[in-house]
């Protein structure tokens, strides 16, 4: 028997048209919710349509955990939060046995769950909990499951976990870890909006409250869309650019640009090259396409690369950030990997 994976059948107009419909509405209902953000929008889709944990960066008051709660609306997910402290304990988020008399008169141990039973988790300022209670994230993060005293207890499907982090908020508060920062698909900047979009939210809305959705998905029509996400077609060549885009963020790779040379002590993990693949479906989708192309690559590369590479002393004295090293590794790559002199492409391209 052979161990050869079937490709599913491609997907035909009649089939990709109602799961675009759905998901162009979600994102209008999300840029009604909050003003200004539809770049933002589009990519937090893009992590939950990938059914990947998303880690979110701004400062207090742009909209994070609105954003967060309006999706969880949108969807009809069940929804929790939890205010990340230095002393939260593990069994706060994850749940614990707790002693009960039964009916009989019996004392027995009984599993009280915690919010990570969900399907959306905020965890709120995650950077400020404890590095124990950091970790014990790590489990229902990585295998949608929870173990205590032996017994492992999945978690509802879909779980997502959607945290934040305040970049100027240094005291008191702990770095998430390169393993657990390695299991968020996608790290975002949410930034402040312009003078404009203030203006809009002043005027139109008291003390900030968003309008209410006019439009919401349903579970059962989440569901057909990560099916339809899981039948978008990755082209070999694009499958070859995602291996080589991500071995080039090692400075021993042949094909590793200057800056990575110059700026990464170490480069993404293999997870990344999953969590590119998996995005660029959903960004195809979102696009409309039945096919992931290069440009879908691009377009998820930096959130999914930026949290990924850790960079050396000489990144920090030239103050270069990981955003500005996979710009220049985008735009050195050829998405070939011919190499071609330039006026050979050129030729190439004419003569087909």
């Amino acid at each position: 028997m052979s161990n050869e994976v079937v490709a599913p059948a491609l997907l035909q107009p009649e089939e990709l048209a109602p799961a675009v419909e759905s998901t162009t509405k979600l994102r209008e209902q999300l840029d009604r919710q909050l003003l200004g953000r539809s770049e933002l929008h589009n990519l937090v889709l893009v992590a939950v349509l990938s059914r990947g944990h998303l880690l979110l960066e701004g400062v207090p008051g742009v909209g994070k955990t609105a954003l967060v709660k309006a999706l969880a609306q949108l969807l009809h997910l069940d929804f929790k939060r939890v205010q990340f402290t230095p002393d939260l304990m593990p069994g706060d988020i994850l749940g614990a046995h707790i002693l009960q008399e039964t009916s009989e008169g019996r004392r027995e141990m009984q599993f009280r769950p915690g919010p990570v039973f969900t399907n959306l988790l905020l965890a709120d300022e995650i950077n400020r909990a404890s590095p124990k209670t950091q970790s014990a994230l790590l489990e229902a993060m990585q295998e949608r499951a929870v173990t205590l005293l032996g017994t492992t207890r999945p978690l509802p499907e879909p779980f997502f976990v959607l945290a934040s982090q305040n970049p100027i908020e240094l005291e008191g508060t702990y770095p998430l870890p390169e393993a657990q920062l390695d299991r968020f698909l996608f790290k975002l900047i949410v930034s402040t909006v312009e003078a404009d979009v203030l203006d809009r939210i002043i005027s139109t809305r008291r003390h900030g409250a968003p309008p209410a959705p006019t439009w919401s998905m349903s579970a059962d029509e989440l569901r057909r869309v990560f099916t339809i996400v899981d039948r978008v077609y990755l082209p070999r060549p694009v499958s070859r650019y995602i291996s080589r885009l991500v071995a080039a963020t090692h400075a021993g790779c042949a094909e590793a640009p200057p800056p990575v040379r110059n700026y990464v002590a170490h480069g993404a993990s293999p997870r990344a090259a999953i969590a590119i693949a998996e995005s660029a479906r959903a960004f195809a989708l979102l696009a409309g396409r039945p096919t992931v192309g290069f440009d879908d690559i691009k377009a998820v590369a930096a959130p999914v690369l930026n949290h990924r590479l850790i960079l050396n002393y000489k990144a920090r004295l030239d103050r270069v950030d990981a955003f500005a090293v996979v710009r220049e590794l985008l735009a050195a790559l050829e998405e070939t990997g011919l190499n071609l002199p330039s006026d050979m492409k050129v030729r190439e391209v004419q003569h087909g």
